[in-house]
């Protein structure tokens, strides 16, 4: 009797050979941008140690010393100045990826992904190392450090552009919005391994918090060169198809999702017919897509919130809890937990809706009064703190995810393009860069409020977040029109 095939081998080939690769490119291009975002997490996790209350500490038996509050603190961080200092470090990291950020699209466009992506991380890996190595040489000088947190943010822009181009390529709009919405938890994770990683070493070694992070990007880099595959057509697989040529028209919503394609006819997986475009796009030519002005003034303000957390927090709960640096760093990670949960959320209802905008709007104006309430209560208990966080990371995350990810895949194979794929990498780079803007005012914003208290600093978010809905009302409202214009018509179809 012949031999039935083994269970495991029957579930390998079930699946085709495109749905292997797109799966290899998913977890490819996931472990890529862990790693980016693991590398910058350390700075917020490093900052509690940098400059911290010395009276407590027990003090070495042969240490003369003159400030007992600041002996064990890390010069020039020991001065009453600490926060605007930190503010230096972290603007020069974000003003330098804001302003890379423009110019990356533009290159990621034009030279090959698996070149760009693999420079990208070995230099990245190079100069966060390069940070860490400032506690082994025993550097105190602040221009050391902001230097190569220039360098570093400079870096930094190879890897959004490219890993969204890159998905993209392989992904077609069908359910966009909620692989994305998983995909992109790898901001959250790497913010979380980041700072676990951070925080192992941060009260006894504080520059290996830097230097194993820099080790892992520029591995990461090393798996880039031989092993990612930039489009399906250069291992002979189907591309995707990207838009649907029956939406069009000013009355139909901007991002529309597939689903509601008349009578489900067209397959989100079967490939595209294209125009045979192949000329890069402009930096103006990809300004002009509708939406992508919109959705990049309110990634301004969602990013400003969001990285404000991501640089803040955990000297926030180590100033108001009265944590040490390792468990402030351990909690705020909730924060990026709830972010996985809101990325996945915000794809899923989108996908479902065909509403990317108003699911933007609906989360970032309920994140408002949440965060209004995380300032007042969320220290009361650790249960409050953590139920608190995880939905503030949740609502502050979940458009901020969705943006950075579905809408820019969307607007970067918009149906204006007529199969252009050439786009992506630059509406990407428009898109985030614009909100890197907001990344970098956020937490200059945050250091200058800070010291008027921290109330002053959860109202300038909350500000924020509003002023990011306002920004897409318009296009809540096309969406609302294209939703009211469905109703009657289907009913009609049905009664003749």
């Amino acid at each position: 009797m012949k031999a039935s095939l083994a269970p495991g081998i029957r579930l390998i080939t079930s699946f085709s050979r495109d749905s292997w690769y797109r799966g290899f490119i998913l977890l490819l291009t996931f472990l890529f941008y862990t790693a980016y975002h693991l590398s910058r997490k350390p700075i917020s996790i490093v900052k509690s140690e940098l400059h911290r209350n010395c009276s407590g500490v027990i003090r070495p038996a042969d240490l003369n010393i003159t400030n007992n509050v600041t002996w064990c603190d890390w010069s020039p961080f020991d001065q009453d100045n600490y926060k605007t200092l930190f503010g230096v470090l972290d603007n020069s990291f974000l003003v330098a990826y804001a302003i890379g950020m423009f110019f990356s699209g533009i290159f990621g466009e034009r030279l090959p992904l698996r070149y760009y992506l693999s420079f990208g991380m070995l230099m990245s890996g190079l100069f966060t190392c390069l940070f860490g190595l400032g506690f082994y040489w025993n550097i105190h000088s602040l221009g050391y450090y902001a230097v190569i947190q220039v360098f570093n943010g400079l870096m930094q822009t190879t890897g959004w552009p490219a890993v969204v181009a890159c998905v993209g390529n392989w992904f077609g709009k069908g359910k966009r919005g909620f692989i994305m919405g998983v995909w992109n938890s790898h901001t959250s994770v790497g913010n979380i391994l980041g700072s676990l990683i951070a925080g192992v070493f941060v009260s006894s070694a504080w520059g290996l918090s830097f230097i194993v992070p820099g080790l892992i990007i520029a591995s990461t880099g090393v798996l880039c060169f031989f092993f990612l595959v930039e489009k399906p057509e250069d291992v002979n697989c189907s591309p995707p198809q990207h838009h649907n040529d029956l939406e069009s028209g000013e009355t139909e919503p901007l991002l529309q999702s597939p689903s509601h394609v008349a009578n489900g006819s067209i397959d989100a997986e079967t490939p595209e017919i294209t125009a045979g475009h192949s000329e890069a796009i402009s930096f103006w030519g990809a300004l002009s897509i509708p939406g992508v002005v919109e959705f990049s003034l309110c990634l301004l303000f969602a990013k400003l919130v969001s990285y404000t957390f991501l640089y803040w927090l955990p000297l926030y709960i180590s100033n108001i809890a009265h944590f040490e640096a390792k468990e402030a760093g351990d909690i705020s990670t909730l924060f990026d937990v709830g972010g996985i949960v809101g990325g996945i959320v915000a794809g899923l209802v989108s996908d479902y809706t065909g509403g990317r905008a108003t699911t933007c709007c609906v989360m970032l104006l309920a994140a408002a009064p949440m965060l209004f309430l995380y300032n007042h209560i969320g220290q009361r208990s650790i249960g409050t703190t953590i139920g608190m966080l995880l939905v503030c990371g949740s609502l502050v995350n979940g458009p901020y995810a969705l943006i950075t990810t579905a809408v820019s895949a969307d607007l970067g194979t918009h149906e204006s393009l007529r199969g252009n794929s050439r786009a992506l990498s630059t509406v990407t780079a428009i898109i985030d860069g614009t909100g890197s803007v907001g990344a970098a005012l956020g937490p200059l914003f945050a250091g200058l409020i800070s010291p008027s208290g921290w109330n002053n600093v959860f109202y300038m978010l909350i500000s924020a977040d509003v002023l990011a809905c306002l920004f897409l009302s318009r296009l809540v409202y096309k969406e609302a029109q294209g939703w009211c214009g469905r109703i009657p018509r289907v009913r009609g179809y049905k009664e003749t």
